[in-house]
């Protein structure tokens, strides 16, 4: 059985850079397969392209393709096949564009246009013109989530409601945002 509480307390104790990165990514990655499995299938995590060049974080298959729910929605939405979530656990160097850029590059057509850059901070405004600008171009939609959303997600959890609003309340948010 999964302690909601130890796995507050595991992202709460990551230390910001270099020395708490890995951390940071186990326990974003443990909250969010508590989160989302099942509905989403668990994550491959570290996944490399055929050619080796790219690794992403993790990948939640969404096989939710039918019927009610977020991630059917968001399935015919945004194509979101694949969840991708990118971890930036930064000390002194700001999240920005080229961390935004660098999650666009990774969501190719059959992943979908669905990713969420999990950070320890928030990213800069920098950060935020430049996920709008891929939208207006790509279509692609690059949510922020801090530890103060996952968080939230696991109180939505422990009420018995659907964690997966909160996702879709971004999406929501970015949209009326997006200029």
């Amino acid at each position: 059985m999964i302690d909601p509480n130890q796995l507050r307390a595991q992202l709460r104790a990551c230390a910001p850079g270099m020395p708490g990165w890995q951390a940071f990514e186990n326990a974003c990655i443990a909250i969010l397969t508590y989160l989302f499995t099942p509905p989403l299938s668990r994550p491959h995590i570290q996944p490399r392209t055929f050619s080796g060049i790219d690794r992403r974080d993790a990948i939640f298959p969404n096989r939710n393709h039918e019927g009610a729910g977020n991630w059917p929605h968001l399935y015919k939405e945004l194509d979101a096949r694949m969840v991708l979530f990118e971890f930036k656990n930064y000390d002194t160097t700001e999240i920005g564009k080229d961390e935004v850029n660098q999650t666009r590059n990774y969501l190719t057509a059959p992943m979908g246009r669905l990713a969420v850059l999990c950070t320890n901070k928030k990213p800069n405004e920098a950060a935020h013109i430049k996920r709008n600008t891929i939208f207006s171009e790509e279509k692609k939609v690059i949510l922020f989530i801090g530890p103060d959303e996952l968080i939230e997600m696991m109180s939505i959890k422990e009420r018995g409601e659907d964690p997966s609003n909160l996702i879709l309340d971004l999406v929501e948010l970015f949209y009326i945002q997006h200029e």
